[in-house]
């Protein structure tokens, strides 16, 4: 059987922490920034971590097992 390719679009989007959790970016910082506040611009540019329910399958789409 060979081997399971990564999902592109996941290598993009997450990447692993040294205790095997995974980091991810928020949304909604890409544009349409003028009616955001301040304060909102930037706690949408700290990084957050994937839900527990959610990280079996982004494990998959990284071909981890």
């Amino acid at each position: 059987m060979p081997k399971m390719k990564t999902k592109a679009g996941a290598k993009k989007r997450f990447s692993l922490t040294g205790t095997g959790k995974i980091k991810r970016k928020h949304a909604f910082k890409s544009h349409i920034l003028t009616k955001k506040t301040i304060k909102q611009k930037r706690n949408l540019t700290a990084t957050g971590l994937v839900h527990t329910a959610d990280e079996q399958n982004i494990k998959k789409c990284l071909a981890m097992k």
